[in-house]
């Protein structure tokens, strides 16, 4: 049994191959129409989803399979005090693959464990999104046609945007990728996500705060939206929310075969003058989002062999995650494990 918990989970062969079969399922969607006959989707989203929620439902329907589940965790019995682990197990009798999204970064590897059916991550809190860089890859591959030798920017919220994070760990092991981080000092990419992919993958990167002057430079401009969800003060929010907002006439001086990419929604960051610019490929992104979850879902309900790597870990006395929206901080029955480093296993933040 395969899990899909991070994106490094899954080897880039692998995830080649993911790509050629999405892209064989969108010419020839009939071939597939019962490759899922009898098999059953448990979407569990405990926090709000439009394109990831509907695109896994459609995925499962289209392959001629069926979905369960709930939309928010105040239809579930969360609500009453049920853990994550105790949910899992009960939907894992009633389904035979689970796509869950979670507030609580780690949610999925507490999930992973206890389930007896694969588990895909569809987002934990700031933490990774694993099913959204697998869309952004095809839509790379679509409009690239190769994943090696770009140079990609990244806007916005870099600190709590999962979709980042886990689009820098898939395109740090591919060769000669450059990245331009882009964002205000207080949403910088987390220290972690530097150390664990640029550093460990060789990547070079610079850092700015001014979304003009890299524009030029850059063959992808992945733009991503300030998060109100992530902010504990309502006032710093407030304060950055519209830090940036790509428009039409920012794009004068950009490549005339730039890929201009965003995860949805969107609020302000992209005026709706750049929507009919044919470098604006957000929303074929989005729609290719369908096809690649029908690829996953075929993987994993065909791939036999356990991945037991998740919990490495010890714990260690006295020691507590200092995320505050850490799994390991409400989960009950868990242990707190952290790695040599002091790195917590479920949510990668350092204890120093």
């Amino acid at each position: 049994m395969r899990n899909l918990v991070n994106i490094l989970d899954f080897t880039t062969e692998e995830i080649d191959g993911l790509v050629r079969l999405a892209s064989d399922i969108m010419e020839h969607p009939e071939l597939y129409s019962e490759s899922c006959k009898g098999k059953i989707l448990g979407a569990l989203f405990f926090e709000p989803s439009t394109r990831t929620r509907l695109s896994f439902t459609s995925a499962m329907m289209s392959l001629g399979g069926q979905v369960l589940g709930f939309d928010q965790a105040a239809s579930s019995s969360v609500s009453k005090g049920e853990t994550v682990a105790d949910t899992i197990r009960m939907v894992s009798a009633y389904s035979d693959v689970i796509a869950m999204r979670h507030p609580k970064e780690g949610a999925p590897i507490v999930a992973s464990r206890v389930a007896t059916v694969p588990v895909i991550n569809a987002g934990d809190g700031g933490h990774f999104h694993p099913t959204q860089t697998l869309t952004d890859l095809l839509t790379i591959y679509k409009k690239k046609g190769r994943f090696d030798n770009l140079v990609i920017g990244v806007c916005g919220d870099l600190k709590y945007g999962r979709t980042v994070h886990s689009l820098i760990a898939a395109m740090s092991r591919y060769e000669n990728v450059r990245f331009v981080l882009i964002s205000p000092e207080e949403l910088a990419l987390p220290d972690y996500v530097k150390d664990d992919h640029l550093f460990t993958g060789g990547c070079e990167y610079v850092e700015t705060e001014n979304l003009e002057s890299a524009i030029p430079s850059l063959d992808i401009l992945y733009m991503t939206r300030i998060q109100a969800e992530r902010f504990e003060n309502r006032e710093d929010y407030e304060r950055l929310k519209d830090s940036y907002e790509l428009t039409a006439s920012k794009l004068v001086m950009a490549k005339e075969d730039l890929s201009i990419m965003h995860p949805l929604p969107r609020v302000t960051e992209i005026n709706v003058d750049v929507d009919d610019d044919p470098r604006a490929d957000y929303f074929d992104q989005a729609m290719y989002g369908r096809y690649i979850r029908m690829a996953l879902i075929l993987m994993l309900l065909k791939t036999k062999g356990v991945d037991d790597r998740r919990l490495d870990g010890e714990e260690r006395p006295g020691c507590v995650c200092k995320n505050p929206h850490c799994i390991s901080r409400t989960e009950r029955g868990i242990k707190k494990l952290f790695d040599e480093y002091g790195k917590c296993v479920y949510c990668d933040q350092y204890l120093n």
